[in-house]
């Protein structure tokens, strides 16, 4: 190609054709830079299916735009010019183009806008780094909104941004008379219903090759490399929507917080790790699941639910990460420092829930946001396991897992180590909510309905133990508060019994 005036660097979750660094860039001058990378698939030890699925999709979006005219500089995991770290592969196509200036979008994790921020320095050459204009609400906007706030609350914002949108509103005022439906959405699923599977994708040649590739650099990362059935293209992802829309949708709302024994999807789209690394557009997905509402082919309370997980939930947890960091990432409100235990990595465990979820993470490399936040995160959160290696294990076993999406979720929403900056209460419940919302309990070794001894539900000592622990951090807390006083109303004999249970427990981890 001629001499290169741009070198456009995309990211791996940057697969999108409008993403902002290629948006005022010239086919006939510009050279797109994509590359496999040692360090970003090993800096956590991630899932071989999330490698996979990542390498795969970068390797059909550089074909992608190759088509429409790109030239694009694509360097695989095995060539001789993979210079394993964004530095250095970058010094690599710097000294072979000669380029005048280097583009690049916005990082979404901050390791990477780090690193990208020494770029100039680094090379003596013009860097623009472009904001990522995928997302509703920029860095900035969300600082705006969070400047004063007592309290930074998702429903709030959540409002603003159906505001913003349009989404499910009548003027000025939601569709419904409600913001919010959540109540509405909390039903046990039955193993009579139908379950529609999410769509599944025989893999092509390209992605044979990855599948190949990974299973001979990272066979020992965790996880079970196949079956293999994720989209890896644009129009596979956007596939999937249309059958989630088709199939499951009318029943989302309802069964979104529900667990089912050998039901691993129930009703949910599975589509986050596609919106994640820029396979689907947010707004997109929200405008086809609002039309079916508007159609009358789902109710309001699955449309409403849906859509504020994308434009509410997804948008937020992205402001407060970047708001936050860095720092955000060692927060340890309750001083927990437990190691994360061996069976979240083996599903060795006589705990039904826990091995359902485990074993269910190492074979799909998904699990749906009440298995993460009320099972696996609920059990770390009362054995008092570290956040920051918590977080890491999230991390690093789905394969829709960013820092940016994943690190709130867990230190905020589910462990509370920010101390209440993101949610309102710890998300902390004994087995009686897991056997209210699925049905592990009824094939699970232990009782849930005994507290304490061999027999009991784990989670019932570890709970009451959890409150007795941090009575002085969770007292004042409203939402807490009856379960402080309900656990100082037992007795001095029940209380022994609480603390030998939960402690026995813990010291067989």
């Amino acid at each position: 190609m001629a001499a290169v005036r741009n070198l456009i660097l995309v990211l791996g979750d940057q697969l999108t054709p409008t993403v902002s660094s290629l948006a005022g860039a010239d086919p006939a001058r510009d050279l797109v830079l994509l590359a496999e990378l040692h360090d970003e698939a090993t800096y956590v030890r991630h899932h071989k299916k999330k490698i996979a699925f990542l390498f795969s999709a970068m390797r059909h979006f550089a074909e992608e735009l190759r088509a429409t005219g790109w030239s694009v500089e694509y360097v695989t995991l095995g060539s001789a010019d993979n210079q394993a770290g964004f530095t250095a592969q970058l010094a690599h196509a710097i000294a072979k183009y000669r380029p005048e200036r280097i583009m690049v979008t916005e990082a979404a994790e901050w390791r990477v806008s780090r690193e990208i921020a020494g770029w100039r320095a680094r090379f003596l050459l013009p860097v623009d780094i472009l904001p990522d204009h995928r997302f509703l609400c920029s860095r900035s906007e969300f600082r705006a909104w969070a400047e004063g706030r007592k309290q930074l609350r998702m429903e709030y914002f959540y409002r603003d941004m159906r505001r913003k949108t349009g989404f499910l509103m009548d003027g000025d005022q939601p569709v419904g008379g409600k913001w919010n439906f959540d109540s509405e959405n909390r039903k046990a699923a039955d193993i009579d219903l139908f379950m529609p599977r999410p769509q599944a994708f025989v893999p092509d040649a390209i992605t044979n090759e990855v599948l190949e590739l990974v299973a001979t650099r990272f066979g020992d990362h965790f996880g079970d490399l196949a079956p293999f059935t994720f989209a890896v293209t644009r129009a596979d992802a956007e596939a999937s929507v249309a059958a989630f829309v088709d199939r499951a949708l009318p029943h989302f709302g309802d069964y979104q917080d529900a667990m089912l024994t050998g039901e691993p999807f129930l009703y949910h789209a599975v589509i986050s790790l596609y919106l994640n690394c820029g396979l689907l557009d947010p707004l997109r997905v929200c405008r086809q699941v609002e039309a079916a509402y508007r159609a009358g082919k789902a109710p309001l309370n699955a449309a409403e639910g849906f859509i504020r997980q994308i434009i509410g939930w997804r948008e937020y947890v992205r402001g407060i990460y970047w708001l936050k960091m860095p720092g955000y990432e060692r927060s340890n409100f309750f001083g927990h420092t437990r190691p994360v235990p061996d069976f979240y990595w083996s599903g060795d465990t006589d705990m039904a829930c826990l091995r359902a979820a485990v074993v269910q993470t190492k074979e799909l490399a998904y699990a749906h946001h009440i298995q993460r936040l009320m099972v696996t995160g609920n059990f770390a959160l009362l054995a008092g396991v570290d956040p920051h290696a918590l977080h890491e294990w999230y991390l690093s076993v789905y394969a829709d897992a960013f820092e940016w999406v994943e690190l709130p979720n867990t230190v905020g929403m589910s462990q509370f180590a920010d101390g209440g900056l993101l949610a309102s209460k710890p998300y902390a419940a004994s087995g009686a909510y897991i056997n209210r919302m699925s049905d592990y309990c009824s094939s699970c070794r232990f009782d849930v309905k005994q507290r304490t001894g061999l027999e009991a539900c784990p989670f019932n000592a570890l709970y009451w133990d959890f409150i007795a622990r941090n009575r002085g951090k969770i007292a004042g807390n409203p939402r807490m508060a009856q379960m402080v006083r309900t656990y100082e109303k037992f007795a001095a004999a029940e209380h022994e019994r609480i603390s030998e249970s939960a402690t026995r427990f813990l010291a067989g981890l």
